[in-house]
């Protein structure tokens, strides 16, 4: 099955920067759209940015002109470079991933694990 491994949250003061990647690995055909979700205590998932196969990206409001998205097809991998942190940007950060399996022409979205990212003083 598909699996979507995250890394690169971590703690930074307001003002740093993080980097997050999210690799999918599996028995896949090919991988359509991927993206970033992030959800915060109390409040609703929301997407944070995503970036179709042929490179076409989308950003919420909030991430325009701080994040960057972009990936690697050879690696299956997609990126988020955070800039200019806030404190409103802490959550928990979802990588997913539109795939279509071996033997299916279906397209599934696949979620990674989570990874945390705190920016407090």
């Amino acid at each position: 099955q598909v699996q979507l491994v995250e890394s690169g949250g971590g703690f930074v003061h307001p003002g740093g920067l993080l980097r997050l990647s999210c690799a999918a690995s599996g028995l896949l055909i090919r991988i359509y759209d991927m993206g970033w979700y992030r959800q915060a205590p109390g409040k609703q998932r929301e997407l944070v940015a995503s970036i179709t196969n042929d490179g076409k990206t989308n950003y919420a409001d909030s991430a325009k002109g701080r994040f960057t998205i972009s990936r690697d097809n050879a690696k299956n991998t997609v990126f988020l470079q955070m800039n200019s942190l806030k404190p409103e940007d802490t959550a928990v950060y979802y990588c997913y991933s539109e795939v279509r399996n071996v033997g299916s022409a279906e397209i599934n979205p696949y979620w990674g694990q989570g990874t945390q990212v705190t920016v407090s003083s």
